[in-house]
């Protein structure tokens, strides 16, 4: 924390003296009354709105919710924030004007935390609606609006939620979330991919700009010019999101301490604790999951009352190295390898425990990869892709045992990262036909990355004829909004003809349907 003395020593670098006391330039703020180095609500003014990049809200428990903003008032320029700790105020209603109160409080954005606000407010009844509004200084932020879970066991007859991933700024409008802004949902799960590390390009969309990230001061800007995106913010404000990472908000295909090329493992760290902190920084996650140099904690649980529990998975930060290569690649030897893993060992023990003791009628899992094994190869090829989990054939082998054996009631797969649309029926032996079907696989496509994509009708003929177990394939832009009820899980295949402009119209491009008791899906017609 500064002191005093570096506090004038930023404004004297920073502004001139007239301009500190006349109100600073356009997107700036000053400081006009300090006590220690804690700034009140009353000692600072803004030119410019310090909200820039939205609210948000996540982790709902059946009594609480985190809240989360980030003071920016010149987001794209390290945040325009004096280096002091700011006291925020929130507020939290049961009506969207503000006026019903249900909870209100203080907290302190800290300035080693880049401004980011995380508010774990509790106290606050099961299964409702609530908006809530942060201030600071002069300001009032955007209302957001969220919603906590039912309470444990309690009877639900429907849950509505979406899932996404994979949203490059620089190759397409984020108009995917406009539309989901505007659905009746519950809940938002991301997974994964929420920005991208890679160098800026000429020549695309819209530029996300600078090099390949590495620093904590890269993640930063670029986590501010994706959320200065007006309908991603539209679709945080909308609903909570549960959020996972995946590699690009660190770097491409890393695998716990190993770097995409195999830097040494003292600087990969240092690099991945600054993305983690960044991640951190700009999700609606609460105190426990702040994370401590190079890790963070991502895996936990979510249950949504009788209804449903959701495992969220991370296949990152514990997995041992991808076999074989990087890419699409003939199965070796290491493959089968028992000890390898994309969850670690105590992701998997929790997984597998808390799987054993549900009582959920639905038993979801969000995650990152692939978990079916699509050979891609050509003609009689066969040909994997070793960062899924089909590169970790015994890992995968495990979970589909268990699940098979022990049967947790319907288990659903919900991934992301291809930026294509699948679904797919899951098996211990994928290329048997006669073996049974164990749990269903729901893959959805990106909001932006690979550009304005195409149908796939023509690809699925040929997938499916060497993957059986395939039962769609599609490579629009898009998310996936699904329904749960006692009876059945039913998903609806959101898709974009185009994102590299804006505007583009959403059409439902296939519903597949999950009955209660009987794993794989089935299409059926529907919007």
């Amino acid at each position: 924390m500064r002191n005093r003395g570096s506090i004038d020593a930023w404004l004297r670098t920073s502004v001139s003296r007239r301009t500190f006391l006349g109100g600073l330039a356009l997107g700036s703020v000053a400081p006009t009354r300090l006590s220690g180095a804690l700034a009140s609500a009353r000692d600072l003014r803004f030119q410019t709105s310090p909200f820039t990049l939205g609210v948000a809200s996540g982790d709902p428990t059946s009594e609480g919710v985190v809240l989360w903003t980030r003071l920016a008032p010149d987001p794209l320029h390290g945040g325009g924030m004096p280096p002091v700790d700011v006291e925020v105020t929130w507020l939290m209603a049961t009506d969207e004007r503000m006026a019903k109160v249900a909870r209100r409080g203080r907290t302190v954005a800290r300035a080693e935390w880049a401004h980011s606000v995380h508010v774990d407010a509790d106290g606050l009844e099961p299964a409702r609606w609530y908006w809530y509004q942060f201030r600071v200084g002069n300001e009032l932020s955007p209302v957001g609006r969220t919603r906590t879970l039912p309470r444990d066991g309690a009877e639900i007859d429907r849950l509505r939620f979406a899932f996404a991933s994979c949203q490059n700024y620089e190759m397409g409008y984020f108009t995917a979330y406009q539309h989901a802004a505007a659905e009746d949902l519950d809940v938002m799960f991301h997974l994964g991919d929420y920005i991208y590390e890679s160098a800026g390009m000429p020549g695309r969309v819209r530029s996300h700009g600078g090099p390949e990230l590495t620093t904590l001061a890269d993640y930063r800007s670029r986590y501010a010019a994706y959320k200065t995106d007006p309908d991603l913010q539209a679709a945080h404000a909308a609903f909570p999101w549960i959020v996972v990472s995946d590699d690009h908000e660190v770097d491409n295909n890393y695998a716990a301490e190993r770097s995409e090329r195999n830097d040494p493992v003292d600087a990969f760290l240092a690099r991945r604790a600054a993305a983690y902190q960044a991640y951190y920084e700009h999700m609606p996650l609460g105190r426990s999951s702040r994370p401590k140099g190079p890790s963070l904690r991502l895996y936990r649980r979510f249950s949504f009352g009788s209804l449903a529990s959701f495992f969220v998975l991370d296949t990152r930060q514990f997995r041992t190295d991808q076999p074989c290569g990087d890419g699409a690649r003939a199965p070796c030897p290491a493959v089968f390898d028992p000890h390898a893993t994309l969850l670690g060992q105590r992701q998997e023990r929790w997984l597998i425990d808390g799987l054993a003791r549900s009582r959920a009628g639905w038993n979801v899992l969000p995650q990152q990869v692939m978990m079916a094994p699509v050979d891609g190869g050509p003609g009689s090829e066969t040909r994997y892709a070793m960062d899924q989990w089909a590169g970790y054939a015994a890992a995968r082998r495990r979970l589909l045992e268990f699940i098979g054996t022990r049967r947790p009631s319907n288990s659903v797969v919900l991934t992301g990262d291809s930026h294509s649309n699948w679904v797919n029926d899951l098996k211990v032996e994928a290329a048997d036909e006669t073996s049974p079907v164990v749990a269903t696989e729901l893959v959805g496509t990106s909001i932006s990355s690979g550009g304005d994509g195409f149908d796939g009708r023509d690809v699925f003929s040929s997938v499916a004829a060497k993957n059986p177990f395939v039962k769609f394939y599609n490579a629009q832009r898009g998310y996936v909004s699904c329904e749960i009820t006692p009876k059945e899980m039913r998903a609806h295949y959101r898709v974009l003809d185009y994102v590299t402009d804006r505007g583009a119209p959403r059409t439902t491009r296939a519903v597949f349907v999950v009955e209660d008791g009987r794993p794989g899906a089935q299409q059926v017609e529907g919007t």
